[in-house]
């Protein structure tokens, strides 16, 4: 389903005093964002320092040893591996369907491992969204040195991630050489996406094998039509290579499912800044307050899983270590028969993004959820949730977070 955009996307949240610059929310390197000039507090930026001096100890041996023990230094799991050979990277000169680009996750920090080429890693700021750093994995005893990344924003503070710094995901069928031949789902991430529409340059495993048109698949032209060629995973490239001998698809569902909800919630945050901006600290106007209430109502319906597809028919297992390594907490709890999570509501909301978002944007979304919720009043909007599962979100986010306002 296309994410519906607000007709004024990017236009005045107010109007600017006379002679002034127009102040939107996509002006991510003005005032009051100031992407680049501020100092980063997402997770990654804060162990550099330690990373690099080696205080916390990576293991050189190789780069596959490299890798693993950085997983580990950031608390990201193997089993989240997943491997994609479109060439729909910055490093994209060395990915192809005999070399992927693997990909590792939790909830905010994202690895990106291309055997021969360098570490890149997505990290999540509360306030600024995306952090990007890139390095190369350190050989013959040569210091770790960890760069921030300005190439990536060509792509990830664009109209993939609704201009905001934020997390892409491309869906392409790609030719042998990993290159898009042509590209589906264009601008739009989130759980909402059809099948028929993802898993394109990616490989996918696990059961049963997904019904897709576009997954592990390569196309060629040939007399002006394309042609589809099927690989199977690990034919072409050697999963030893890898951490894990997987690409299943439960950590690609959940990947698409945590890039909607933080391209979501960092457009919101940067619009409610762009606001109060524009308001000079004030009052703000009643169109400013329109544009703050329909930004909460998106995340909202997004936190409650109110558009997500079905899964196909019969369901999925997902990745037996993957399942254990993810289901730690209520909320996390999988269903994986017809949706993703046995209780609708997305455990992104315990994120560091979701708890960076300004007081203004976050009262509003604790208020809409509320009335979601109310099972004394029900809102028709979430009549999908039955009254039995909104009780127990309810109850569960009660015990989970503390900033709920008073007799939520």
């Amino acid at each position: 389903m296309r994410r519906r955009f607000l007709p004024f996307l990017g236009a005045l949240l107010s109007a600017p005093a006379w002679g002034a610059e127009p102040v939107t929310y996509r002006d991510f390197d003005a005032p009051p964002h100031l992407y680049r000039q501020r100092t980063p507090a997402d997770r990654f930026s804060k162990m550099k320092d330690d990373l690099e001096s080696g205080r916390i100890a990576l293991d050189r041996t190789s780069e596959l040893a490299f890798l693993k023990s950085l997983l580990r230094a950031v608390k990201v799991p193997e089993s989240s591996q997943m491997l994609v050979f479109s060439t729909t990277s910055l490093q994209l000169r060395f990915i192809s369907p005999s070399n992927p680009r693997a990909l590792y996750f939790n909830d905010d920090i994202y690895i990106g491992y291309i055997p021969g080429g360098r570490v890149e890693v997505l990290s999540l700021d509360p306030e600024l969204g995306a952090i990007f750093s890139i390095f190369d994995i350190p050989r013959d005893g040569r210091p770790l040195r960890i760069e921030r990344s300005d190439k990536c924003m060509n792509c990830h503070g664009s109209a993939d991630s609704a201009y905001v710094p934020g997390l892409v995901m491309k869906s392409v069928v790609p030719g042998e050489r990993g290159g898009s031949l042509t590209a589906f789902r264009i601008e739009q991430t989130g759980h909402g996406i059809p099948f028929e529409q993802r898993f394109g340059g990616w490989y996918v495993t696990g059961k049963p094998p997904i019904a897709s048109e576009l997954a592990n698949v390569i196309g060629r032209f040939s007399n002006g039509a394309m042609q589809k060629q099927r690989l199977e995973p690990g034919t072409l490239f050697d999963f030893a290579r890898y951490p894990a001998a997987t690409s299943d698809v439960l950590p690609q569902l959940l990947l698409e499912h945590q890039a909607g909800f933080v391209n979501r919630v960092v457009e919101a945050s940067y619009r409610t800044r762009t606001a109060r901006h524009a308001s000079g600290g004030g009052n703000l106007t009643p169109e400013q307050v329109r544009e703050l209430d329909e930004q909460a109502r998106i995340v909202t319906r997004y936190v409650l899983f109110a558009d997500e597809a079905k899964l196909p028919a019969g369901g999925v297992e997902g990745d037996e270590a993957f399942k254990k390594d993810f289901q730690k907490a209520p909320l996390r709890e999988l269903d994986l028969k017809t949706r993703l999570l046995k209780r609708r509501c997305s455990y992104m909301i315990g994120s560091t993004v979701f708890q960076g978002l300004p007081p203004e944007m976050k009262e509003r979304v604790y208020r809409r959820l509320g009335e979601a919720l109310d099972v004394e009043r029900p809102d028709a909007e979430y009549a999908y949730l039955p009254a039995a599962e909104k009780r127990e979100i309810r109850s569960i986010l009660k015990t989970t977070l503390t900033d709920l306002p008073p007799g939520w």
